[in-house]
């Protein structure tokens, strides 16, 4: 036999074995590809310590490693991540505060949001923390004065203070310049929207002058935001057992992109939603974030419209409403609230008519959040 013919059938042979071997591996590859973006859901959230945590609980709980994968993702910002939602390839889910959710509708920014996105679910409230120097007593001082708003701030923080008629300079940084801004008297204050508590004031010793200020809970504010007060449970080192600071505080919403019914993506999201509403209540035992034991899966987002799934779901599952406290009782708690509010900050005692006031727009809040 010719040995060129020999060389030519093992040439042939080689090559055979090599296309084999190359399919095998493509093959495995296309595999890997297939089992590791089962069920994948994409959610852009905050990049503060509780959003970071409250997303890997989602993780830690919904995952099951065949079927469904939350990969979270941090965002530049509030507003950010609603756009991120609406126009970034490959993003089915955004966490967002309720108060940035009117702000796109209303300056229109992205365009039509309101039809381009719907929500899964109202989730926790989220305290808008005011952190500043010694010369700052009281919020009042910060007229005309430098103010960091970072993170979910951007938009919260300027609302509130335009709603207090308290003219300041905003500066928009990211949170860690921000806080060094603070540090270095660069600044007068830093305003930060997070779920306390917090990791992020973690690093602040106590008693190097930085403290929270008090953020009144007046009429103007009562109609967009709700009362909160972070306390010495949240932050030991920045606040003192007997003497908690008020604030406010806005919703946060799981929001869904505007995912085509019947398409791979629409159907991971759907599986999602199922896998959380059932599964709930394991991410409201510990020692999972607390936050999770203020959300109402049921609590309804007016002006947007759910997500089908997680609609029909509610629908299918709906539970009686536990009994609620007569008008009467509700209005005396709330009084005593507020007197005792006003002994521990001591703030002027306010009239009965102020009081009725803030109970009226309470209730009207009440209403148009809850179902």
């Amino acid at each position: 036999m010719s040995p060129f013919l020999s060389t030519g059938r093992t040439a042939c042979v080689l090559t055979a074995t090599a296309l084999l071997l190359c399919g095998s591996l493509a093959a495995r590859a296309e595999s890997l590809v297939e089992h590791t973006n089962r069920g994948l859901v994409e959610m852009v959230i905050n990049g503060d310590g509780a959003s970071v945590e409250m997303a890997e609980d989602l993780a830690n709980v919904l995952d099951d490693g065949a079927t469904r994968r939350l990969l979270p993702v941090v965002g530049h910002g509030a507003l950010q991540n609603l756009i991120d939602l609406r126009a970034l390839r490959g993003v089915d889910v955004a966490i967002v505060q309720t108060d940035v959710l009117d702000h796109a509708k209303k300056t229109k920014t992205p365009p039509g949001i309101e039809y381009a996105v719907t929500y899964i679910a109202k989730l926790h409230n989220a305290e808008l923390h005011l952190l500043a120097g010694t010369a700052i007593n009281r919020i009042e001082d910060l007229q005309g004065k430098k103010v960091e708003f970072a993170g979910g701030a951007t938009i919260t923080g300027p609302a509130v203070f335009n709603l207090l008629n308290i003219k300041v300079e905003p500066v928009f940084d990211d949170q860690t310049m921000a806080l060094q801004k603070l540090r270095a008297g660069q600044v007068a204050a830093l305003g930060y929207v997070a779920a306390k508590p917090t990791p992020f004031f973690d690093t602040l010793p106590g008693g190097d002058g930085l403290h929270f200020v008090a953020i009144p809970l007046k009429p103007e504010l009562a109609s967009a935001y709700v009362p909160a007060r972070l306390t010495a449970d949240d932050y030991p080192r920045l606040v003192k057992n007997d003497a908690p600071v008020d604030t406010v505080a806005v919703g946060v919403a799981m929001i869904a992109a505007n995912l085509t019914p019947n398409t791979e993506r629409y159907r991971n999201v759907a599986n999602f939603v199922d896998a959380l509403f059932t599964q709930f209540p394991r991410l409201q035992e510990p020692p999972r974030h607390p936050k999770w034991t203020e959300v109402n899966l049921a609590a309804e987002l007016p002006g947007w419209k759910r997500f089908g799934p997680a609609d029909t779901w509610l629908k299918r599952n709906v539970v009686a409403a536990a009994p609620q406290l007569d008008e009467k009782e509700l209005h005396e708690i709330f009084a005593r609230f507020l007197d005792e509010r006003t002994r521990l900050t001591g703030g002027k005692a306010m009239s009965a008519q102020e009081k009725d006031k803030l109970f009226d727009q309470f209730r009207q809040w009440q209403t148009s959040q809850s179902r």
